[in-house]
């Protein structure tokens, strides 16, 4: 802050606090003194990536508001340096906007961001959650397998359930699934939905050549725009 925002936070003490009124104007050209020198690298705001923005005035009336003592210099610096510490933690340094063959300009504007972060000039730079999914279709048809179970438990129980993660498989690389039509192979006939069974009626590990065919045919004329 500069001399004429200490002066403004100092006069923001005094109207919560008249007690802590210099007693004359030499007095108050002292504190100001004081104050102005030891708040010089304290900023009157700073943004926080988490929108828990610095304020010193706030500083001022909180500790106005719970503590006994008379406000103090290091009572707002103090918290000052942990604002900055708990920032410059959070920062991720950005991609320069320079020449990244030009080491001694790369390295420049990387010391320039990070030192408008520590003083509360620039915002920090954080990594964001990635939230891109599936694509819509691919989700669509992910939901209509039923349950969600995190991709990890998927892995895990694949070879317990081999037709449930084939689907899953066929629906994340956007091939045809042969059980979303009814199979066309006489000696089979199984229903949507259900597997295909052999000549015993026992279920197959693989649904007949003619049902995927289908299912081809089928998933491929649903794209199509309707004339």
């Amino acid at each position: 802050m500069n001399r004429r925002e200490v002066a403004a936070l100092l006069a923001y003490a005094v109207k919560l606090d008249p007690r802590s009124a210099p007693a004359d104007q030499a007095a108050a050209d002292e504190v100001l003194d004081q104050w102005a020198d030891l708040l010089a690298d304290v900023p009157p705001t700073a943004p926080h990536p988490a929108g828990r923005h610095w304020d010193a005035s706030q500083v001022v009336r909180h500790h106005i508001a719970t503590s006994p003592y008379p406000i103090k210099p290091s009572d707002v610096s103090r918290p000052w340096h942990a604002f900055r510490r708990d920032v410059v933690d959070r920062h991720h340094d950005p991609v320069p906007a320079v020449d990244p063959d030009d080491p001694e300009a790369y390295r420049a504007a990387l010391v320039a961001t990070r030192h408008a972060v520590a003083v509360g000039a620039a915002p920090a730079a954080t990594f964001r959650e990635l939230t891109g999914g599936p694509a819509p279709d691919v989700a669509e048809r992910l939901a209509a397998l039923g349950e969600y179970v995190p991709r990890s438990v998927a892995q895990a129980l694949a070879e317990f359930r081999p037709r449930r993660a084939e689907r899953e498989r066929r629906a994340v690389e956007g091939l045809p699934d042969p059980l979303d039509v009814a199979c066309p192979y006489e000696q089979c006939r199984a229903r949507k939905g259900e597997p295909c069974v052999n000549y015993r009626r026992n279920p197959r590990s693989s649904a007949h050549p003619s049902r995927l065919d289908l299912a081809t045919a089928h998933r491929y004329a649903s794209k199509e725009p309707a004339a």
